[in-house]
């Protein structure tokens, strides 16, 4: 009887605890529902469910669900922003994120409220529409990622973040700032991820940017910045990214900057460099990109030995000399175009790269003939050797590269001919697919150049749009079947293939009388109504150009229109 009793408590425990436990602090209950009758917003509806917690963008914690940690109305379409004070009495909240909506501006008292919270970790503005200055952030003291991106503030940033002491991430790209780069951020010390691309900052790069040591990411792209990188960021050991694109950057590449042991990625493309960093990069070095700059001299061989170089675009410089004869097998892109490059292409550069997937060459000096061990990247999709001085006929080795989709070879001295094989980029077999009939609007249907087998499909035939069928070099067998007569079909290459026979069967010398009189009495019922009909045609003429002179008075013709045609090609190309 005890033991019966006590299984149900433990049943009554288990079962209704949860029931107790799930509910919400009635304080940020009333709040949430306040809050819904402003937004008027079908997702946060307490007519169709009573427990915020389980309104959509809300976390609570779990298990016991009894007060919100996160709020997320990221594209709910909200243009009033009057309702944003109200979610700061919800003291539990450690994220918001209002991203995607178009509130035009933030209320005064929501910094004041939300930033009493001491918990409150993660706040997220972007793509608002928030246009205006950068509002002013005194409290907030446990706030460690602020998310202002694509939005239209302006003016400069002075000490608005001051009171951001435990920041470690600042987004504030796609805006209208301008002033100086903000370098000490306050209090702040762990900031991590410095993101200020897009803007209209001026000036040089502050110095003091390095002081900030747990810097991971810094990315100034997109603004008007000059003078050079400062030295003293080779101290920031721990970072992985610098984006320093479309300024006006100059000078020297610090030398121990691609050095630090942590840097994956490199990219300070259209500014005006003129000197290749000259230290070993790191080993954890993946994307280089120096790209239109006006560096100067001669690649160095450590540049491109990296272990995990992915890629390497060097293209629009001044440098001058060889290549290196030693590459990277990490390989993806490596781009030199359009550079004073000379001398051969080395052999041994391009041995089994197994990842060169994009290499381009072109618009250079180059000289000799095509190096064959190129062929031996299997990997290749685009190979640009344009513009160059190149001789020679092209090496059979370039028919290994499967997979190439670009091949970019003029104005060179290039002699000899183009092997057929070139172009050929697929090898289909089996019958021709059914799911192509589906494709009720295709008007040109190429499966040329594979290994294609078996009959031809009934189904071709019915396609309405369809114009012309190449079917050359494949496996088909059997008899084409009879396509509507504006339809092109080439099927030379299959040698068991064969079009319908035209010529009618022999009659015998029993059944000619016969015929003939067929022939005769079909011959005088065409002329009988060949009559009838020219004398209709008359009438109807007359009628025509009445009818065409009263169109003509009533609206302009419209001119021609031409369609745009849908074409599915199997190996690349006609």
């Amino acid at each position: 009887m005890r033991s019966s009793i006590y299984g149900i408590s433990f049943f009554f425990l288990f079962c209704i605890f949860p029931l107790v436990s799930g509910q919400l602090a009635s304080k940020q209950s009333n709040t949430m529902i306040t809050v819904s009758h402003q937004l008027a917003n079908s997702s946060w509806n307490v007519e169709k469910e009573q427990n915020p917690c389980l309104w959509e963008g809300v976390t609570c914690n779990a298990p016991h669900n009894d007060s919100i940690l996160s709020l997320s109305l990221s594209g709910f379409g909200l243009s009033n922003s009057s309702f944003l004070p109200l979610l700061c009495q919800i003291n539990s909240l450690q994220s918001l994120d209002f991203s995607s909506n178009l509130f035009n501006s933030i209320p005064v008292e929501f910094f004041n409220s939300c930033g009493e919270i001491d918990g409150l970790k993660s706040l997220n503005f972007s793509k608002s529409m928030l246009v205006g200055s950068l509002p002013t952030f005194q409290k907030f003291v446990g706030l460690e990622s602020l998310d202002l991106s694509f939005n239209s503030l302006n003016g400069s940033i002075d000490s608005q973040l001051n009171g951001l002491s435990a920041l470690k991430s600042l987004n504030l790209s796609f805006n209208h700032f301008t002033g100086s780069v903000p370098s000490r951020l306050g209090k702040s010390r762990v900031l991590e991820q410095f993101e200020l691309s897009l803007n209209r900052f001026t000036g040089e790069i502050a110095s003091e940017i390095w002081e900030h040591g747990n810097l991971i990411k810094i990315d100034l792209s997109g603004n008007h910045l000059n003078g050079i990188i400062p030295e003293s960021f080779v101290n920031l050991t721990k970072l992985e990214t610098l984006i320093l694109s479309s300024n006006q950057l100059h000078g020297a590449i610090p030398a121990g900057l691609l050095g630090i042991a942590t840097l994956q990625r490199f990219t300070a493309n259209q500014n005006n460099f003129v000197d290749l960093p000259s230290t070993n990069p790191s080993m954890s070095l993946k994307i280089l990109d120096l790209s239109y700059n006006k560096i100067t001299g001669r690649i160095l061989p450590q540049l491109l030995l990296g272990s995990t170089l992915q890629t390497v675009d060097l293209s629009y410089n001044m440098l001058t000399g060889p290549i290196p004869v030693t590459i990277s097998s990490s390989l993806v892109r490596l781009r030199l175009g359009s550079n004073y490059l000379s001398s051969p292409i080395p052999s041994t550069s391009f041995v089994s790269l197994p990842n060169l997937t994009y290499l381009e060459l072109d618009n250079n000096s180059f000289t000799g003939t095509i190096t064959p061990q190129i062929g031996s990247n299997r990997k290749l999709a685009l190979l640009n050797l344009a513009q160059n001085k190149l001789n020679g006929t092209l090496p059979d080795e370039l028919l290994n590269l499967t997979q190439l989709e670009v091949l970019k070879l003029q104005l060179n001295k290039l002699s000899g001919e183009i092997p057929n094989q070139i172009g050929s980029f697929n090898n289909f077999d089996g019958p021709i697919p059914k799911t192509l009939s589906k494709l009720n609007d295709l008007e040109v249907l190429d499966l040329s150049n594979n290994s294609f087998s078996g009959t031809i499909p009934d189904f071709l035939v019915t396609l309405s749009s369809l114009s012309q069928l190449v079917l050359s070099n494949n496996q088909l067998y059997g008899v084409l079947p009879q396509f509507k007569p504006h339809v092109s079909v080439y099927i030379n290459g299959n040698p068991q293939l064969h079009r319908p026979q035209d010529n009618p069967p022999v009659l015998s010398k029993k059944r000619k009388s016969v015929g003939v009189t067929i022939v005769i009495a079909f011959a005088a019922a065409v002329l009988a109504v060949e009559v009838v009909a020219i004398v209709f045609l008359l009438i109807s003429r007359r009628l025509s150009e009445v009818n065409e002179e009263q169109l003509q008075s009533l609206e302009v013709l419209s001119p021609p229109r031409v369609i745009q045609a849908n074409m599915l090609t199997a190996n690349g190309g006609p």
